[in-house]
């Protein structure tokens, strides 16, 4: 008999360790209403947003033992999917992917919308963030961005910079503002026509996170002059941040994360918090996550609220002070 203990104690051990797991999912199948749940990404299949909510998607599916669909609604910064998800039920069974454009800058950015992209959502978790990185022509005469300043000074409006969304302009238009340089916008229908622009020469650099132009930096077909973060990324840990090579106190970062409809009762948004939580904590995940260069966060609802409202505030300030705002 006694020789069987450690075998049986093994099994219960196992067990215990599982626990945590299958009762958080349990208590939040309990909270959720008896149909499909739908993750809405603001944007087409590929990219952070898409890959976030099909992680998600897929072990939430195993965890509930329900139907959890991704369905991507692409349109200018995220507007269709902000205006489905703000009027969908408040009930769990709809939630979605945004980031610092859908959810913070799109407050500013757009003079008229149906819904709020601040008030008309509850942050259930940040999930990750990352840095955006500026990555240029190879043949600019630049190696820093005290390069590019002394460039730009040289020559005002000679700099070509690619645009190809709200977060990517208000990161340039912050640089020109804190620098005191002229550098034309050159707008683009989104990140990968914009990357072809700048390994042409049509324009001279673009900044985007680097899961969009890794693969051409590392070809030689892109160079990498410096991320916009507060500190290097340790992907790219000989490639200097901006404030360190020639633009002190800058820095912008994504983050990307899960909302709600705002009305979304609190035990709901509390228990999809717990549950996503220890998603995006599995090993596997968390290495999946940080080889695409972001750094996982999974903080409280409470702490990515506050996150939000102090985005939102500080980048109305970079859209007004540059004119940026526009309707649809």
């Amino acid at each position: 008999m006694n020789r069987l203990m450690p075998a049986v104690l093994l099994v219960m051990y196992t067990a215990m360790l599982a626990l945590p797991s299958f009762c958080n999912a349990q208590g939040l199948a309990a909270l959720l209403p008896k149909k499909q749940m739908l993750i809405v990404v603001p944007n087409a299949a590929a990219g952070p947003n898409d890959y976030l909510g099909r992680v998600i998607q897929q072990k939430l599916s195993e965890s509930l033992k329900q139907n959890v669909v991704v369905e991507n609604k692409p349109s200018a910064n995220g507007v269709v999917a902000g205006e489905f998800v703000a009027r969908a039920p408040a009930d769990g069974s709809v939630i979605a992917v945004g980031n610092t454009g859908t959810n913070a800058i799109n407050a500013t950015l757009y003079r008229k919308l149906s819904y709020d992209p601040v008030r008309d959502f509850v942050p259930v978790i940040n999930v990750f963030e990352t840095g955006l990185v500026l990555a240029a022509y190879t043949k600019l005469p630049a190696e820093s961005i005290k390069d590019i300043i002394a460039l730009s000074k040289k020559t005002p409006n000679s700099i070509n910079v690619a645009i190809a969304g709200a977060t990517g302009e208000i990161a340039t238009n912050a640089i020109k503002a804190m620098a005191g340089i002229e550098m034309n916008n050159v707008p683009y229908k989104g990140g990968a026509p914009a990357v072809i622009a700048v390994m042409s020469g049509e324009s001279h650099f673009v900044l985007t996170p680097y899961i969009g132009v890794g693969a051409q930096a590392e070809g030689g077909k892109l160079k990498l002059i410096g991320v916009t973060g507060a500190r290097r990324d340790p992907m790219l840990p000989n490639v200097p941040t901006l404030a360190e090579s020639g633009l002190p106190g800058y820095e912008i970062s994504m983050w990307y994360g899960i909302f709600a409809p705002v009305k979304t009762p609190a035990n709901i948004v509390n228990a999809l918090n717990r549950e996503i939580a220890q998603i995006v904590n599995h090993p596997d995940i968390k290495a999946k996550i940080a080889a695409q260069g972001f750094e996982l966060v999974a903080g409280t609802p409470e702490q990515f609220g506050e996150q939000v409202k102090r985005d939102a505030e500080r980048y109305r300030k970079i859209i007004l002070d540059a004119k940026m705002q526009q309707d649809l």
